[in-house]
């Protein structure tokens, strides 16, 4: 098992550098490279060049730290045909640039619209028709996540997909945190994790609350009817997550894949909430 550190705390207000170095001191061997201005932003072309491909593969070799996988998140799930096209054009860049760092893994969303599932679909898997030949060129693997807001929400449509797609090296990502999206409402992670099955290869730790709890009322929208998604990434034990069950359920499958710290909340405290997290992981998994 490879366990990671999400820097998102560290995004804004640090260089790569002093990220890189952020997470050997937090205690991690591993990080995970989440969007962040300076390298691969939202939605945008990746910001980087071969001086600063070089400069963080120092950076990581100097803090005795591995790239467990780079994460970029691009729109090509679009049914806009040109936010398509520039997506995988980005794609094609990050693509590029994970090889040049010399890591053979990368992790998104699918991204697109839920109010329009069907479009969007056709959208990923033009998309995938022009993207899987490079991922296969470049021997990169790619784990995949339903996110709340995107086209799929649901944890058992998240592994249709991916089954759809029908490749060994493409595997599921679960974020505990949206997890009250994956069934409706239920949060049910043992059974995520059971469909998940062999599919599963990554797992970010975060807590959040159940948004549909209280009658519906446990966020107040106004007006009602408002198209708005809400979730957190909270310290475990913050939330509603079941995470006795969580635990229990990966030993039991004997998860060997990559556990993840995603707990973003805290960037005024990031040291407090890493040894709060840390600790859940580590007891929660016998690390």
């Amino acid at each position: 098992m490879r366990l990671a550190y999400d820097p998102s705390h560290y995004r804004d207000n640090t260089n790569l550098k002093d990220t890189i170095e952020a997470v050997a001191r937090l205690g991690y061997e591993y990080v995970e490279l989440s969007p962040r201005k300076d390298f691969i932003w939202f939605y945008e072309y990746p910001k980087v060049d071969r001086q600063l491909i070089k400069d963080l593969k120092r950076y990581c070799s100097d803090a005795g730290v591995k790239i467990s996988s780079v994460l970029p998140v691009q729109q090509w799930s679009s049914p806009n045909e040109e936010a398509r096209q520039a997506a995988v054009r980005n794609w094609k860049r990050c693509i590029e640039i994970t090889s040049d760092l010399g890591v053979d893994l990368m992790n998104s969303e699918f991204a697109g619209d839920k109010s329009r599932p069907l479009e969007s679909e056709a959208a990923f898997v033009k998309s995938m028709e022009e993207l899987l030949p490079i991922f296969e060129r470049e021997g990169i693997k790619l784990n995949l996540q339903s996110h709340p807001n995107d086209f799929i929400e649901l944890n058992i449509e998240a592994i249709r997909m991916i089954r759809a797609l029908d490749k060994d090296w493409i595997k599921l990502v679960y974020s505990v945190a949206h997890a009250f999206y994956y069934d409706d409402g239920v949060g049910d992670v043992e059974k995520h994790l059971e469909e998940a099955g062999d599919l599963l290869a990554h797992v970010l730790i975060a807590d959040t609350f159940n948004h549909r709890a209280a009658f519906g009322l446990r966020y107040i929208i106004n007006p009602p009817d408002a198209n708005v998604t809400i979730h957190q990434h909270l310290n475990p034990g913050e939330g509603e997550v079941n995470f006795e069950a969580l635990y229990r359920k990966l030993r039991e499958m004997k998860f060997d894949g990559i556990v993840t710290n995603s707990v973003f909340t805290y960037p005024d405290k990031p040291e407090w909430s890493n040894e709060v997290t840390l600790k859940s992981i580590k007891e929660g998994l016998n690390i």
